[in-house]
């Protein structure tokens, strides 16, 4: 695939390029296609969860209960 830039746009990419590290303008522009694609998804998983029914309150209890599982689940994983 090859995608045709104006100058001043190909004159960014060189820029970031060698300011952050990356070796080709290739893997710039893949870095980003991962992240737009990291950002789709983010945003459907929201959407998903907007439109779902809602859940019980997060309370003090919620959070209690959430704490022994995670201390159980660490305490199971330690003797393995």
């Amino acid at each position: 695939m090859n995608i045709s830039l104006p100058d001043a746009l190909k004159a960014f990419v060189d820029e970031q390029v060698s300011q952050r590290g990356y070796g080709t303008s290739s893997e710039y522009v893949r870095e980003l296609i991962r992240k737009d694609q990291d950002r789709l998804q983010l945003r459907e998983l929201l959407l998903a969860g907007a439109a779902s029914a809602p859940a019980a309150p997060a309370d003090g209890a919620y959070f209690e209960g959430l704490r022994k599982r995670v201390h159980k689940a660490t305490k199971a994983g330690s003797k393995g």
